[in-house]
């Protein structure tokens, strides 16, 4: 299931895949494949998203 959540608050706070991975200490496709739904990141890099990104757990990975 794709992560539109994790994209809009990447974007939200202007960030590219690239930078967003740098600040997180992980690659781009990492992100990418995060966002596109193939790939389900460990908790620990849940955790980093969200503090990055300034959100909780909930709001960006939590399924409906």
């Amino acid at each position: 299931m794709k992560n539109l959540r994790l994209k809009a608050a990447r974007a939200g706070k202007d960030l590219s895949q690239a930078e967003l991975a740098k600040l997180c200490g992980v690659s781009r496709q990492t992100i990418n494949a995060i966002e596109k739904g193939d790939y389900n990141p460990t908790i620990q890099l849940c955790i980093t998203i969200c503090k990055v990104l300034s959100k909780t757990l909930d709001e960006l990975f939590w399924e409906e």
